[in-house]
């Protein structure tokens, strides 16, 4: 038996619809609970961090070094959970993860104010954020494998978008959310009423919890990937496929930085940098995200059409070319932040659209868990988590023109990792593989 034959067994087709609102319900729910942080960060940053040296802009600094640091968490998250989604199945991982996000933003909403409890607030959220970075960094490789192991052959592009078309949802709750907190009038929003989307959260978390209560497991039981377990260790995908994991490392560099920038860091950079309006810069990053989630399936179908590969090239070149002149021509008025994000959003598209499949396929079933996950999360924490505080460090430096330049220099490095992928890539887009079909060399041996 090959590697392959093993990894044929997909649910029914008439469950596809329930095992595809499964695997993105979390990533819904996480997004909320994640991203509702950056776009409260202007709200919530003096109650948390004190300003100092007379500089307002200490406070958000603070605050997005703290977003950095909880993607720290995210390689364990998923080295963790990774493994535990290989050896117990994918719908366990699924339900632990969903879990913890809904913790991590209860205990945000809860954190006390530096006022009241001095520095034991900026610990209550250190200590939230390292228990959703754990929780996100098991999602991804977890929720990837799912889906693409719930898809139908030629269908996995497809089935691994809605991955981002969930994540979107999450990202405009997150937005509607901070807008409807923001109609609290007076300084109540910046005195509690931040809270109240964190708390919100929380509760869908459990809506989540209930539905992939209901999804089916796609590893078969009592085996890993159909085989017997006997490459049980944390980190046997990075020793038996090093190369398939520096793949998925060069691939997540430039497709996160752009990732965490257009979707996540953009309103506060408009804001920052341009004097947008808080409200109004929000409100774009709402539009733009509804867009950027609509436009997710057809990149999908549109990779079947010309391969995962020639997508991710397309995304990086791309991506460094556009970038530069798109950041430096926003100006502060809400239609141009709009146009910016939205024209940045199509351009990531190209990778959003394939990456999950692309990355699951680089791996055999019974390692696919651990080998999307670790390379994926590390690259996540180094650099897109970081993102937000390079821009704004680089603000606070007198040298915001520097970020746009360091998006596009990962996005080109992006692209010249894609050229590396094999020739096409395994199954992503291209229908079922046959054995060893599309596989790259170092497959085989360890069929």
């Amino acid at each position: 038996m090959t590697v392959r034959e093993s990894d044929r067994t997909t649910v029914p087709r008439s469950r596809s619809l329930r095992q595809l609102v499964c695997g993105g319900i979390g990533h819904t729910v996480e997004s909320h609970d994640w991203y509702v942080y950056t776009f409260l960060a202007v709200y919530f940053s003096d109650d948390i961090f004190p300003e100092s040296s007379g500089d307002p802009l200490v406070p958000l600094l603070n605050t997005f070094a703290v977003f950095a640091l909880a993607f720290a968490a995210r390689p364990v998250g998923a080295t963790v959970m990774g493994w535990y989604a290989d050896r117990y199945g994918r719908r366990s991982a699924l339900i632990v993860t969903i879990l913890l996000m809904g913790l991590g933003s209860l205990m945000i909403g809860l954190t006390p104010s530096y006022a009241t409890a001095g520095p034991v607030a900026p610990v209550v959220l250190i200590a939230a954020r390292l228990v959703q970075g754990f929780s996100l960094g098991g999602e991804y490789g977890a929720a990837t494998t799912f889906l693409v192991e719930s898809a139908a052959p030629g269908r996995r592009a497809l089935f691994s978008s809605f991955q981002y078309v969930a994540s979107s949802v999450g990202h405009i709750l997150a937005g509607l959310s901070t807008l409807a907190a923001s109609q609290i009038s007076g300084d109540g929003m910046d005195r509690w009423g931040w809270r109240l989307p964190f708390i919100w959260g929380a509760v869908i978390c459990l809506a989540g919890l209930a539905l992939r209560s209901t999804a089916e497991e796609t590893l078969p039981t009592g085996t890993e990937g159909g085989r017997k377990k006997t490459r049980t260790g944390a980190f046997a995908a990075l020793r038996s496929h090093p190369r398939q994991t520096l793949l998925v490392v060069g691939l997540t560099i430039g497709g996160n930085v752009a990732f965490y920038t257009w979707t996540t860091y953009l309103p506060t950079y408009a804001t920052v940098s341009t004097g947008a309006d808080k409200d109004s810069a929000v409100l774009a990053g709402t539009v733009s995200l509804i867009f950027f989630g609509l436009i997710q399936p057809l990149g999908g179908l549109l990779c079947e059409r010309i391969g995962g590969r020639a997508m991710m090239i397309g995304f990086g070149v791309a991506a460094a070319v556009l970038t530069v002149p798109l950041l430096t021509a926003m100006t502060g008025w809400f239609w141009s932040v709009l146009a910016v994000q939205c024209a940045g959003m199509l351009v990531l598209t190209a990778y959003t659209s394939v990456s999950g499949a692309i990355n699951a396929e680089l791996f055999p079933q019974e390692l696919r868990g651990r080998g999307i996950g670790l390379p994926y999360a590390a690259s996540v924490a180094l650099f897109g988590g970081t993102a937000p505080y390079v821009g704004t460090w680089l603000k606070s430096m007198g040298l915001n023109d520097f970020f746009p330049w360091y998006v596009a220099v990962l996005c080109l490095l992006t692209a010249l990792t894609a050229i590396g992928l094999p020739r096409p890539v395994p199954d992503t887009c291209d229908g079922p593989a046959s054995p060893a079909q599309h596989l790259p060399p170092d497959f085989e041996r360890h069929a």
